[in-house]
């Protein structure tokens, strides 16, 4: 391949050119985005409004769904733009911006997903010193620091990433990714970005071991709760975490650990899209499902609204 390291913009050939496939695309992803966008602010305006919902547990939602809106906007409205201009560039900045501001995103939401199931294990396995543990103060250090550790290793992939030549412009993708660009690196420093990526693996692994033990804990304390009423409010609040956990990992591992193709994949664009692109939708679903103090909050806050609106109409009518 013709070395091309100065490179003043990429090209995305995550999609197939054809009209029709074209307008799938723009339509599904155009969907995708609303129904996302909708629920995590949907989420975000009820705990916040909702003064019984000011909670250690619905604070770290409000933040999943911050780190969710910025994921999805990250990646869909770029791709959604090309697909109505009908082109597939990507600036050389513009290309890393999204790469960084995607790490940034997804690797806080993994930091938060360990504060959250801390959250919980404390909860059920010491709710006597839960107020005292998980106070104002130390709620907001937590979530701080899960912002900031997905910052500095959004940082630190840049800066690496920012050093490769590269032989091609053609990603095949539908955004900017790490695998992707280190498959059309032609410079030694890629493996730099490789034992990079291992060794934060590795440190992944382990945390997960640790979401994986606090909920062994959880469950264990779960099973010696007597009433079935408590075991079921129990289980509601811990179940779709551990759901939301499994499903990122697997699906985030499998994306950075796998070998790359060598030509656009259909299966490569699914488990991207699984990652980065279905959780900001499912996560809302999926917290709220079982969540009857969310949906009543919900609720609450829609009548509210509509009886505040027909009083303003009200006086309209009258004056």
């Amino acid at each position: 391949m013709e070395n091309q390291s100065r490179l003043s913009e990429f090209l995305l050939h995550g999609f197939p050119d054809t009209e029709e496939l074209r307008m799938v695309h723009i339509i599904v992803f155009f969907l995708i985005y609303l129904v996302a966008l909708m629920e995590n602010l949907i989420i975000i305006t009820v705990i916040v409004y909702s003064h019984q919902l000011h909670s250690p547990m619905y604070f770290f939602l409000v933040n999943l769904s911050l780190q969710d809106l910025g994921s999805i906007s990250v990646t869909v409205p770029k791709s959604l733009l090309n697909s109505l201009m009908s082109t597939e560039t990507i600036s050389y900045f513009g290309c890393f911006c999204q790469v960084s501001f995607l790490v940034y995103f997804m690797l806080s939401h993994f930091f938060l997903l360990g504060v959250m199931a801390y959250d919980r294990y404390v909860a059920i396995c010491n709710p006597l010193h839960y107020e005292t543990v998980l106070n104002k103060k130390a709620c907001i250090q937590m979530a701080t620091s899960a912002w900031m550790g997905g910052l500095f290793y959004s940082m630190l992939y840049v800066v690496l990433l920012l050093r490769l030549e590269f032989c091609s412009k053609i990603i095949n993708q539908f955004f900017c990714e790490i695998p992707q660009l280190l498959k059309i690196s032609c410079s030694e420093s890629y493996l730099a970005v490789v034992w990079v990526l291992i060794f934060n693996s590795c440190l992944a692994f382990l945390y997960f071991a640790l979401i994986t033990f606090s909920y062994i804990q959880i469950f264990r304390a779960v099973f010696r709760i007597p009433s079935t009423q408590g075991k079921q409010k129990a289980f509601s609040t811990c179940l779709p975490h551990l759901i939301v956990i499994c499903l990122f990992v697997v699906s985030g591992n499998f994306v950075y650990l796998r070998p790359t193709s060598s030509s656009p994949s259909t299966s490569d664009i699914l488990i991207s899209m699984f990652y980065c692109v279905v959780p900001p939708v499912m996560n809302p679903l999926i917290y709220s499902m079982r969540n009857k103090e969310l949906k009543m909050a919900f609720w609450k806050l829609i009548l509210n609204i509509s009886s505040n609106t027909l009083h303003k109409f009200s006086q309209l009518c009258v004056l």
